[in-house]
């Protein structure tokens, strides 16, 4: 974390810009654009793009113009302008770039209400305004959301983010029904002593808001690179035969993953070659129905009706052409004519890449040889000294004195 929008702290050590692993001047930035245009000279007589790309808290990004003509990197801290007041936010973009930026985003540079001005570089009193006001924001959030329990308002605060000079909060929350929440205005504003602004955002705004590591490993593409979010159904999952189970196909936000419109496209492509799994296929032993397919092999597996344990294998093009003759009123003899060349073992042969042994290594008990050598040790310790006990009896029996005669056998002799 010592990059060079990172602060320090009092002992010298890098403070680092606590931003959850996106560091402002480092590839870790979220939703950066790669400035592919930074090392090209204008041509002759062209003057720079005067807009500049500004990030503030958890990916909120907005445009402005530097009218001041201001040399400016990527990292640089900039005040900027607001609706009241200014703002501090870090340059993510600048150059020609910008403006394909704006243009996909359908962002003018005319338009004096949403592309503001460039102020100045951020001065040093600057950054410790805005680094206090940052510091307020975590206590905040824990007693808002208290507020909002305690008046029984069905909503989320996710978080709280302040304006650069500290005189505006702004709460983002989410909720599925509409909420009254002018209670809740006048209670934070005589708590916090700030000008309060809430915004709605939706379930995936707040997950890309907030971040998180996805089931991937990864981190959220919504928080990273994924700027639009599209409608996703579950057909996406049902094309690409994923099982329908909500607890995996659901994301942080609670919705659908995004990722599963990413490889769709490829599926209904290769979906085209396939027969509809409803559409029958009439052979004279009986009529077939289809029970399982593999898109990645092109292979499809029947089954007779009445006869569902036993399935056959044919491609795609076998299957086609086996509806064509149906279509003609022409009936094949049988799926085993088609399948025979498909038979093989299912089996799946696994080579030891690894320098591991055979994968059912576990499945068989360890021998204890270690155990069962302690136990014939024990036993033969034991037959030892049973033998040694033996043999001390029988000596201290053959050194016993006879016994004296009684004294009535003495009498009578």
């Amino acid at each position: 974390m010592a990059c060079n929008s990172c602060t320090t702290g009092k002992d010298g050590q890098p403070k680092g810009c606590k931003n959850n692993g996106t560091c402002g001047t480092d590839s870790c930035n979220k939703l950066t654009v790669f400035d592919w245009l930074a090392n090209m000279s204008l041509p002759n007589g062209q003057e720079p793009f005067i807009g500049v790309e500004v990030r503030f808290k958890n990916g909120r990004k907005h445009y402005y113009k530097n009218t001041e003509n201001l040399t400016l990197s990527i990292g640089d801290i900039v005040a900027t302008q607001a609706k009241s007041g200014h703002d501090i936010g870090m340059v993510t973009l600048t150059g020609e770039l910008v403006s394909v930026q704006m243009k996909r985003k359908k962002v003018k540079l005319d338009d004096t209400e949403n592309v503001l001005k460039i102020y100045r570089k951020a001065s040093q009193k600057d950054i410790d305004v805005w680094s206090q006001a940052r510091d307020r924001e975590e206590p905040m959030k824990v007693k808002a959301r208290q507020f909002a329990i305690d008046l029984n308002l069905k909503m989320k605060i996710s978080d709280i983010e302040f304006q650069g000079d500290g005189s505006k909060a702004t709460f983002y929350y989410t909720a599925e029904e509409r909420v009254d929440f002018r209670e809740l205005i006048k209670v934070f504003a005589r708590e916090f002593r700030t000008r309060i602004e809430m915004k709605q955002v939706g379930f995936r705004q707040e997950a890309a808001r907030l971040g998180g590591i996805g089931s991937c490993g990864r981190e959220l593409c919504c928080s990273t690179w994924l700027t639009d979010f599209r409608s996703v159904s579950t057909s996406a999952a049902r094309y690409q035969q994923l099982s329908l189970n909500p607890l995996k196909l659901a994301g942080q936000c609670g919705k659908l993953k995004c990722c599963l419109n990413y490889e769709l496209d490829s599926y209904l492509d290769a979906l085209k070659a396939f027969p509809k799994s409803d559409t029958k296929l009439y052979t004279e032993k009986g009529n077939a129905v289809c029970q399982k397919t593999d898109i990645f092999k092109g292979l499809m597996w029947y089954a007779y009706e009445g006869e569902w344990m036993n399935w056959h294998i044919i491609t795609t093009a076998q299957a086609n052409e086996i509806i064509a003759k149906n279509k003609k009123r022409e009936k094949v003899t049988s799926l085993e004519e088609y399948a025979a060349e498909h038979i093989q073992d299912t089996k799946n042969e696994f080579e030891n890449v690894v320098g591991q042994d055979s994968l059912t290594r576990f499945d068989n008990p360890k021998s204890n040889k270690k155990r069962k050598n302690n136990r014939n040790k024990r036993n033969s310790k034991n037959r030892n000294n049973k033998n040694n006990n033996k043999n001390k009896t029988q000596n201290r029996n053959r050194n016993q004195k006879p016994k004296a005669k009684s004294n009535a056998n003495t009498k009578k002799d």
